[in-house]
């Protein structure tokens, strides 16, 4: 198991933990991981765009002018596309790009992730606890910055949701706070920094093959299903 030193909020050691193998030194399946991300990434688009074809604008059914005798072009209604106003040919229509994905396939690409970063020097720091007493966005800065995270995007892992410490880091467009069971494989990848609660490795390390823990919840946090 690889040893991280627990940091406090002064940034001052306090002592190490071990973390848990089965999710931090499996060998990471970059096929779970793709179907992963490209899900994530799919069921963040919208899917509303939108136009109106000839049936749906709002112009009358009355012939513009008589068939013969004018001069000009046969027009049977104001509605055609080739009219300034009229309907759009192909034009975008609402649509659910909705992706879902076997819960094993989450949790292994998740799963990939935690162990691909753990192999990379000084790109986990688990911090001792993140109770916060009151909403302050220059408190988390000094803590970021004592943790050696003061640049790049961080993702910071608690065990349950910390409504002060949220907000207290909401502010800071770089970061992103999640409870461990939101995150998925393409938050973790995307962070150039992961902050982890001690309490969340000790939860890992007590849930032994709980499949409840460890990404199941990623269709609530981003949409992948």
């Amino acid at each position: 198991m690889k040893q991280v030193t627990v940091l406090k909020e002064n940034g001052e050691q306090a002592g190490q933990v071990a973390l848990p193998e089965k999710y931090f030194g499996t060998e990471p399946s970059e096929a779970a991981v793709y179907y992963s991300v490209n899900a994530t990434l799919t069921n963040r688009r919208q899917g509303n765009a939108s136009t109106k074809d000839r049936g749906e604008v709002n112009y009358s059914n009355r012939k513009p002018w008589r068939q013969k005798g004018t001069g000009r072009a046969r027009a049977g209604t104001r509605r055609s596309p080739i009219w300034r106003g009229g309907g759009t040919i192909f034009g975008p229509s609402p649509k659910d790009y909705d992706v879902r994905l076997p819960r094993k396939v989450r949790r292994k690409a998740f799963i990939s992730a935690l162990s691909a970063r753990a192999t990379e020097e000084n790109a986990i720091v688990v911090v001792e606890d993140l109770n916060f007493d009151q909403p302050k966005t220059s408190r988390a800065v000094a803590l970021l910055q004592s943790l050696g995270a003061a640049e790049g995007k961080v993702l910071v892992m608690v065990d349950e949701n910390r409504p002060i410490a949220w907000k207290s880091m909401r502010n800071i467009g770089r970061v992103a706070m999640k409870t461990f069971n939101e995150c998925n494989a393409y938050d973790v990848l995307l962070a150039d920094k992961l902050v982890i609660e001690k309490s969340v490795i000790e939860k890992l390390e007590q849930a032994g093959d709980d499949r409840s823990v460890s990404g199941n919840k990623e269709a609530a946090a981003d949409g992948e299903k």
